[in-house]
């Protein structure tokens, strides 16, 4: 699904990543963790095409596609979906108007007819009542006036509709209280399936009590310097990012100790 080599990233003219090695799987899903700029969100904007990551070095395969030469509506339309951070408000856009126009595009990448508009609302309302989202969001503008739990669920929402190839979440759970954090995991978990992959970007271990990742990354000052299975994210929530014991899958690199903001 997707193969990164060597991957270096700048933005502002400073080097955030130097040298990201990873490969993800259809059916698998990715952690990356690691502490405050260590580069993971980067390495998010970086996949989904933000214009502000210059690219140094390296090379991004999707589904053997050179993804690096494509812009970010191609890489929309090729499959490649990115939750946000923060999502943005869209004033003036209704939340439906948003979701059947994206998923129109996708469909006309696809070759597919317009989805008829019964059967939009019909699945989009059936989806709502899955992620435990009022109906009455679909009648706003997009994420206008929204909390911090309703902008995040309806990222899930719009996972769950477009039905991407390769998620890729940064931070989703970050300010979500404890039932907010289990719709959205359960949103995700009901994403996962064979012909599809996920990356989490995420500090903590807790989305992953709910979200079970098939392999674990540490990324620190800009660099993949620890991988493993899902317990690694336990050990990780118990003994900090800092070790002394290489990794089976990075034996030569060097570990690093987090700065204050860490």
């Amino acid at each position: 699904m997707l193969s990164i080599r060597n991957l270096g990233v700048r933005i502002d003219n400073k080097l955030i990543l130097q040298g990201i090695n990873l490969e993800v799987a259809a059916g698998e899903v990715h952690a990356i963790m690691g502490p405050n700029g260590s580069g993971k969100s980067t390495l998010a904007q970086t996949l989904a095409g933000h214009p502000d990551y210059q690219v140094s070095q390296g090379q991004v395969l999707y589904q053997g596609q050179d993804l690096l030469s494509l812009n970010v509506e191609q890489r929309a339309a090729a499959g490649i979906f990115l939750a946000f951070q923060y999502p943005v408000e869209i004033p003036g856009v209704s939340n439906i108007q948003f979701l059947k126009s994206a998923l129109n595009c996708q469909r006309k990448q696809r070759g597919e007819p317009e989805l008829d508009a019964l059967d939009f609302i019909t699945d989009v309302k059936q989806k709502m009542r899955q992620m435990q989202i009022d109906e009455a969001l679909l009648y706003r503008g997009t994420n206008e006036g929204f909390s911090g739990g309703e902008k995040k669920s309806n990222e899930i929402l719009q996972l769950l509709v477009l039905q991407p190839q390769l998620a890729i979440l940064d931070e989703t759970d970050s300010g979500l209280d404890i039932d907010a954090l289990k719709r959205v995991a359960a949103g995700v978990n009901a994403f996962r399936s064979p012909e599809r992959a996920l990356i989490l970007v995420t500090h903590y271990q807790r989305l992953l009590q709910y979200l079970v990742p098939d392999r674990v990354h540490v990324l620190q000052n800009g660099r993949i310097i620890r991988s493993g299975g899902a317990e690694l994210a336990l050990e990780l929530e118990q003994q900090g990012y800092t070790t002394d014991t290489p990794s089976e899958d990075a034996p030569t690199q060097k570990r690093e100790v987090p700065d204050d903001n860490g």
